[in-house]
C-alpha cells in the first residue's frame, strides 16, 4: 500500500476514533444529565439561588441549610428507593432522620429570630461560592448509573458544602445557637465523608 492509498484509509480510522470518544462524552454527560442525584442538587441550587436573603449571617445560615438538607434527604430517600448496598442504606436513613432533626432545629431558630444588624452581605458570597465550587465537583464526577455509587461520590460533595458554609457560619455567625449546630455539623459530616470514601473505595 503506497502512501497515497494510505490515506482514505488513515482518515476513516482518525474520524472513528473522534466519532467513539465524542459518543463516550456524550454518553457521560446524558448519564450526569439523567442522574436522579444530580436533578435533586439542580432543584436545590435553583432554590436557594431564589431564597431572599437578609444579610444576617446566622439567619441565612438557618433558611439556607433548610433547603440543603431537604436535598440530602431526597438524596437520601432516592438511595433507600433504588439502592441495594446495605451499608449505603444504612447511612441513608442515619442521613434522614439526623437532617430532619436539624431542620426542625433550623426552623425554631428561625420562628423566633428576626435578622440583626449590622449586615455582613460577605457571608452570603462566600456560601454562594461554597455552593458553586460543590456543583463543580459534582459535575466533575464520573457517574456510574449504580445508584449505590453515584449516592456516595455526590453525598461526598453535597457534605462539604455543608461543613463549608458551617465554617463559614463560625467566622460570620454571631448567635450561640446557629453556632453549636453548624459545629455538630461539621463534626457529624466530616465522620460521615470519611466513611463515604472508605466505601468507595472498597467498592470501585
Amino acid at each position: 500500500m503506497n502512501r497515497l492509498s494510505r490515506l482514505p484509509f488513515l482518515a476513516l480510522l482518525l474520524f472513528t476514533v473522534l466519532f467513539t470518544a465524542c459518543k463516550k462524552d456524550h454518553n457521560m454527560d446524558d448519564m450526569a444529565h439523567d442522574s436522579p442525584y444530580m436533578k435533586i442538587m439542580d432543584d436545590m441550587m435553583t432554590k436557594m439561588d431564589a431564597q431572599a436573603k437578609t444579610q444576617d449571617p446566622d439567619h441565612d445560615y438557618a433558611t439556607q441549610m433548610v433547603l440543603h438538607h431537604e436535598a440530602a434527604i431526597k438524596m437520601a430517600e432516592e438511595e433507600l428507593r433504588t439502592g441495594s448496598n446495605q451499608e449505603m442504606k444504612t447511612t441513608a436513613q442515619d442521613i434522614i432522620t439526623k437532617q430532619r432533626a436539624e431542620i426542625g432545629q433550623f426552623n425554631a431558630f428561625t420562628s423566633g429570630h428576626q435578622p440583626m444588624q449590622p449586615l455582613v452581605p460577605q457571608f452570603n458570597t462566600v456560601q454562594k461560592t461554597n455552593m458553586d465550587k460543590m456543583m463543580a465537583a459534582s459535575n466533575a464526577r464520573t457517574l456510574t448509573a449504580r445508584p449505590d455509587y453515584d449516592f456516595a461520590q455526590l453525598m461526598v460533595d453535597h457534605h462539604q458544602a455543608a461543613i463549608d458554609n458551617s465554617e463559614a457560619l463560625l467566622q460570620y455567625g454571631r448567635n450561640a445557637t446557629t453556632r453549636a449546630l453548624a459545629q455538630a455539623i461539621i463534626t457529624d459530616q466530616r465522620q460521615e465523608i470519611a466513611a463515604l470514601q472508605n466505601w468507595l473505595t472498597r467498592n470501585r
